[in-house]
Formats: C-alpha cells, sequence, structure tokens
C-alpha cells in the first residue's frame, strides 16, 4: 500500500485536498446511520457504528482513500474501472433497470445516465428510445436519489457519480452517445456558437453563462460528471463532429477550455465543484483522415501531413493546468505521427501506453483519471482485431485506463487479476484516481439531491435570459449589401423560421412552406430563409451488404477496396462476432441501426458544397436547394435573406446561387427570435466565425487535415470574420 499512499497524494493537482478545521458540511443519508463525533456529523458509510478515516470528512481526501482502499474487496475495486448506460425507468424508477445488478453484483459505483429531460413525463405505455424514457427534471432527481441509496446500503458505501454528454445547447440532429439535446434544460446555442460568441464579445461571458446554468442544472438532478468538453480543433471540415467543438483556432479553443475548468468546476475538482470534466478525446480528435470518424472502422485514421500535432494538444494542456480532473482518449490511430522525436505507435490512442502515460501523464503532467471512449472493448479496438476481449481489457488497463466506457463485466477483470495478466496494484492504483472524484466532489457526505427543487431550477427564467443573450450574440453576419437591418413594419416571406416570432419582432409576415402548394415569395419587401443541413438515410449501412459497405461500385480511394473491407467483423470474424459499422450497440443479436453516430456515408463524405449535397443520398438540406432558388427567384436575390446553420464549415459554392442573396448569416443552434432580432435591428450582430468558410469544394478535399484554414484564394470567408451595423 505504500506505492497507493504516494500514487493518491500525487492527485492533489487536480482535486482540491481538504484539511482538517474544515466546516461541517452537510450530511445526507437514507440507508446508513448518522455517527455524532465531537459535536460534529459524519455517514457512516461502512454502517459499523465506527468513525473510519475514510469516513471522516476533516481528513485528506488523499488519507480517506487510502484508507477506503485497504478496506475494500477486489470485487469492488475492480467494479470501480467499470461504467455504463444506466437510463431511468418509466417515472424516474429504478423499475426495468439493471441498477441493483450494476451496483450489488457489477460494484459499479459510475453511470452514464442519457435520459432527455423533458417538461411532461413520457407514458408508461411507450417505448423508451436509445436514451430511455423521457423524464421531468424531479423523475431524473428522484432516479439518482434511488440508485445512491441502492449503492449506500453496500457494504462500502460507495457513493455514485453520474455522467453525460454535454445536454446544455440547441440541438437540430440529436444522436444516441453524441448529443442527445437540451430537452426541457436551458439551451445554449451549439458549441461553436459559444465560440463566435466569444470572439464577437472579445470576452469569456458566453462561456461563464453556459457554465453557469449548467452548473446549477446538472447539480440539481445529480449529474456530478460531464463527458466533455471537447478540446478537438475542427480543423478537418468533413468530420462530423465539428458541430460539437469551439472551432479550428488553438488559442481559443484553449482559452474556452480554461474558462470550462474554471466554470464547472472551479479549478481543481472539490465539494464546491458542480460537474467534475472529463475532456476529450485526446491527443485532439480532430484530424481525421478524409474527414471520416474513428466511430467507424473506415474513419480510425488520423493524419497529421502539415505536423501540427502540438496545435492540438494545446488545448488539454490549459486544461490540465486549470486543474482538469479526467481526460478520454479517442479511437483513433495515429499515422506516421512524430512528435518531438517520438514516432508513435499505429494503435488507437485508448491502447497505447505511449500516449497515455508517455505523454499525457508524463509529458503534460496530468494526474487526474483516464476515462476510456465508449466501446473500447467489444467494438472498436482499432489495431486489435486480432485480439479477445480479455487481451483487450488488459491492454486497456495496462495501458493506462483508469475506467472502461461501455464496460460493465466485473468478472472479466477479475479473471485477469487471477491469471496475472493485470496486476493487482494497477487496479488499486485506477480505483484510488476514481475515488479521489468521489471523495473531492463531497459525495461521501451527501450524494442526494432535493426533487422537489430540481423542476424550479431547471429552465429557470434567469437561466433562460442568460442563453437568449448568448444565441443573439453567436448570429455572424457575413455579407449585407445594404439589406440589413430591415424596417420596422417590412413585409417578409418567411421559410423555414417561426412565423410568430418574426411578428413579435415588428414585422408583416407571410409564412412559407416547402411544399408544392407554398405561396409565392413575390411583391414583399424580402424573403428570410433559415437552411440547415443534416445526414440522413445511413441507416440500413451494413459492413457486410452488397448495396452499402461491400459494394463494388464505391470503393475507398485509401485502399481500393470496399468500405467496409476494415470492420473487424471483417478482418478477424472468427473474433468479432459483430460488424462495428452496423451499429450494434447492444452486441452480437442486438438490432442493426447503421451508421448510428452521425455522418454522411463513407464515398459522400466529401459532399460538403450546397450542390453536392442537394444531389447526395445522405445529406439532406431544408428547405430544399430549389424551393430556395425559387423563392430567391421571386422576390429577388439581393431581397433574400438566408441564414445557414452551421454543423460544418459548408461550401457556400458559387452554383448554388446562395451566395448571390442580399445577406447571408452563419448561425450554430441559435433559435430563431435571436435571428429576428439580428435582423430587425434591435441587436447589432457580434458574431465571429469560428472557423474559416472555403469557397470551393477542392480546398476541402485538399486541406491539411491537421491544420485551419485554407490559402487565401480558397477562403470565401475567414477565420474571426463578422460584419454589424
Amino acid at each position: 500500500m505504500k506505492t497507493m499512499l504516494v500514487a493518491t497524494a500525487a492527485l492533489a493537482a487536480a482535486f482540491s485536498l481538504p484539511a482538517l478545521g474544515q466546516s461541517q458540511p452537510e450530511i445526507g443519508t437514507r440507508a446508513r446511520a448518522i455517527l455524532d463525533v465531537d459535536g460534529l456529523q459524519f455517514r457512516d458509510a461502512n454502517g459499523n457504528g465506527n468513525l473510519d478515516p475514510y469516513e471522516d470528512w476533516r481528513l485528506p481526501v488523499a488519507d480517506r482513500v487510502s484508507d477506503l482502499l485497504e478496506r475494500m474487496s477486489i470485487e469492488e475495486r475492480a467494479g470501480m474501472l467499470l461504467i455504463d448506460t444506466l437510463n431511468a425507468g418509466c417515472a424516474g424508477t429504478t423499475e426495468g433497470t439493471r441498477a441493483e445488478e450494476m451496483i450489488a453484483e457489477q460494484h459499479m459505483t459510475r453511470f452514464i445516465l442519457r435520459n432527455t429531460i423533458a417538461a411532461k413525463a413520457q407514458t408508461c405505455d411507450g417505448r423508451p428510445s436509445r436514451s430511455g424514457f423521457d423524464v421531468t427534471a424531479r423523475q431524473m432527481a428522484a432516479f439518482a436519489n434511488a440508485v445512491q441509496e441502492l449503492a449506500e446500503a453496500q457494504p462500502s458505501g460507495i457513493p455514485v457519480l453520474f455522467k453525460d454528454n454535454a445536454r446544455n445547447h440547441r440541438e437540430s440532429d440529436p444522436r444516441f452517445g453524441i448529443g442527445g439535446g437540451a430537452g426541457a434544460m436551458t439551451a445554449f446555442p451549439k458549441e461553436l456558437g459559444i465560440a463566435a460568441a466569444v470572439l464577437g464579445t472579445e470576452s469569456m461571458a458566453p462561456v461563464e453563462a453556459l457554465t453557469q446554468v449548467t452548473a446549477a442544472e446538472w447539480r440539481a438532478l445529480g449529474l456530478r460528471g460531464m463527458y466533455g468538453y471537447m478540446a478537438d480543433l475542427a480543423t478537418e471540415p468533413r468530420w462530423h463532429r465539428v458541430h460539437e467543438t469551439f472551432g479550428e483556432d488553438s488559442d481559443t479553443v484553449a482559452d474556452i477550455m480554461e474558462a470550462l475548468v474554471l466554470g464547472l468546476q472551479g479549478g481543481p475538482v472539490d465539494p464546491e465543484s458542480a460537474v467534475a470534466l472529463t475532456m476529450k478525446h485526446f491527443p485532439g480528435g480532430g484530424p481525421q483522415e478524409q474527414g471520416l470518424d474513428p466511430h467507424y472502422s473506415f474513419g480510425q485514421r488520423q493524419v497529421y501531413p502539415s505536423g501540427a500535432f502540438a496545435a492540438h494538444l494545446a488545448p488539454f494542456q490549459r486544461a490540465i493546468d486549470a486543474g482538469l480532473g479526467a481526460i478520454m482518449p479517442y479511437y483513433g490511430v495515429p499515422v506516421d505521427l512524430t512528435h518531438e522525436g517520438e514516432t508513435f505507435d499505429e494503435v488507437g490512442f485508448s491502447f497505447s501506453a505511449q500516449t497515455v502515460n508517455g505523454l499525457l501523464r508524463d509529458r503534460l503532467g496530468f494526474q487526474g483519471y483516464v476515462n476510456s471512449d465508449t466501446g473500447i472493448i467489444q467494438s472498436r479496438a482499432w489495431g486489435f482485431a486480432d485480439a479477445t476481449v480479455p487481451e483487450r481489457v488488459a491492454l486497456a488497463i495496462n495501458s493506462g485506463n483508469d475506467v472502461l466506457s461501455g464496460f460493465s463485466d466485473v468478472g472479466e477483470i477479475l479473471d485477469l487479476v487471477e491469471a496475472g495478466l493485470i496486476d493487482e496494484a494497477r487496479v488499486t492504483e485506477a480505483a484510488g484516481r476514481l475515488l479521489t472524484e468521489q471523495f473531492a466532489l463531497g459525495l461521501f457526505e451527501n450524494p442526494y439531491v432535493d426533487e422537489d427543487a430540481a423542476g424550479d431550477i431547471v429552465a429557470a427564467s434567469d437561466h433562460l435570459a442568460l442563453a437568449a443573450q448568448v444565441h443573439r450574440e453567436s448570429i455572424v453576419l457575413l455579407q449585407n449589401d445594404n439589406l440589413l437591418p430591415l424596417a420596422q413594419g417590412a413585409q417578409i416571406y418567411v421559410l423555414n423560421a417561426d412565423a410568430g416570432m418574426a411578428a413579435e419582432a415588428g414585422f408583416k409576415v407571410t409564412q412559407g412552406t416547402a411544399d408544392d402548394g407554398r405561396s409565392s415569395a413575390a411583391d414583399h419587401d424580402a424573403a428570410v430563409i433559415r437552411v440547415y443541413v443534416r445526414n440522413t438515410g445511413t441507416g440500413d449501412y451494413r459492413s457486410n451488404d452488397p448495396e452499402w459497405g461491400a459494394n463494388p461500385e464505391h470503393l475507398n480511394p485509401r485502399t481500393g477496396e470496399v468500405w467496409g473491407g476494415e470492420d473487424n467483423c471483417n478482418v478477424t470474424p472468427d473474433l468479432n462476432a459483430s460488424c462495428a459499422d452496423d451499429g450494434q450497440i447492444g452486441g452480437p443479436g442486438s438490432p442493426a441501426l447503421g451508421l448510428l453516430f452521425g455522418g454522411a456515408l463513407p464515398w459522400e463524405a466529401d459532399a460538403l458544397s450546397f450542390t453536392t449535397m442537394a444531389e447526395a443520398q445522405s445529406w439532406d438540406i431544408f428547405p430544399p436547394l430549389p424551393v430556395i432558388r425559387e423563392v430567391m427567384n421571386e422576390v429577388g436575390a439581393q431581397r433574400t435573406i438566408i441564414a445557414i446553420d452551421f454543423r460544418n464549415p459548408y461550401v457556400i459554392d458559387a452554383e448554388s446561387g446562395l451566395r448571390d442573396a442580399g445577406a447571408l448569416l452563419a448561425t450554430f443552434g441559435a433559435v430563431d427570435d435571436a435571428l429576428f432580432d439580428v435582423l430587425s435591428g434591435q441587436f447589432a450582430p457580434v458574431g465571429r466565425l469560428p472557423f474559416a468558410l472555403p469557397d470551393n469544394l477542392g480546398a476541402v478535399i485538399e486541406n491539411a487535415s491537421d491544420a485551419p484554414g485554407y490559402a487565401a484564394e480558397d477562403t470565401l470567408f475567414p477565420f474571426a470574420h463578422g460584419l454589424s451595423y
């Protein structure tokens, strides 16, 4: 145990360690007694009637962790290394869930909680989505408390930590495991919109508003950990996760990462921290070859043709220096990567001790814990297609991952310890890092939340007001040929935006539609068109289907083979019963869901211009491009206002005709009322682009995946561009 005492003490850089003499914290218990000692109260976590060191909140966290580790069985310590989805049952109950089995049998204390918060609960006769039943804020809080009560009754009384991806953003295309959107929670613009507002206001006030609201709402629900935020740089325009980033500029993203740590954790994690962050995807998930994502076998390669690896590390370093508690490596495989004289092995980052221990811990000085990305064991063990599940578990843990996401079989770890393939000391080390966070957050004193207060805190009026201001600040005016601001009382034709909000802004409004019977935009002072783009039609993709991944008409230009050829189910079918790209999130025998995590069909990833997207199978522009052109012809291009919601740096190509509009705006999840505030002049636009917009599709395809922007002659609008009036 001497080594563990040293290891846990070293975590002081990532977690604030309370000292003797601190004031009495609130004690919350449902399954254990409260101990009264020296006029102070403590939770009797193990129920033995004595105040043991790990129950004594006056002691430093490192001492409490060491004491508890000595008392825990190997089963309890191994269970700490697991985290998997545990959604609330209908109406926020534990009925029909795995809660009891995961806690009592798998000894788990960490869960991903994905239920959407709704104003009205889903009825119990309906079918839950992959994210579980929709529940109210009160029901979510009640579920969190019920699970905490189950955990409190276990031998050591270790409290649960619930985590999820970022929630408080307006999401136009929710995806399981990526971003489900805010539901009834306060919704800010997307992360790109936060960056646009930061650049425009030249301050971190938009981030501070986001963290203030997120801190209050998550804590009220019992969510004390976040799989976020993404510190990745949007240097590869085709990558379908660009919309979750804060843009292409390393310095801007680093500033925002620091502000997020300070706003949500308050620096190193301590009992006052609202949400402990797990930033991702180390060492930067932006440079995806061909813009393809490593959730899929065909997107597993990360490339650095311009040698800009250090720029992708910088945001993580800033977050670490600010006190970041946890980091998540990505699935990707670095190709031909050399950094500071060291060449990196071409295996998934999560399986690379060179990356996790050498680069992250030894070079960058990170002392928190490492949380693997979800599904690295069964589905996305890139570089280890020929390894068995037990071998992958051993590789991941021995490479430096302290907790395996999407894995919930404690027996697998115990068997590996018994076989000598994982040292018990390594399990103890990982468990100590994880316990440190639970102690530092104050969960051992009170893991419970006020169920009645949750509904009042979520989407409170002051929260909505803060978000509304950031929505306005996030809107970027790209071009304006003296069309904006529109005069009060102007007669406008509105397509794909809320006519009621336009009327509230002072306009006379005709609501247009995209169907065959729509009214004409002629004889209006202006037309306002909101344009959204999403990927669709990929749910039937299968790696081995001759119409999809095995279609000889669609070959990967890098390999010359069909796109499904690199899926582990085809590389070593005897070891990989299910295909990763088929979207079988429940493993063999579960329904196949296709390209579940988003993105276009791989052979259409290059189709980033409006003209090519309009012709592609897996891209959807709404309103459709022909309808947009019709409206422009009816009202006149110079009297057309087009607001494009950017999830990627789409190419506004000349052939599309969109450049001819009298005004172009960029939004990043902004709501309609914020847009009309800008169009009416009630709010002068301040937002600035968080990434450059390319002039032509060739610039996108030839872009160096690790470098921001394009050559001057290939740039339509540069980074940080934005007009006002």
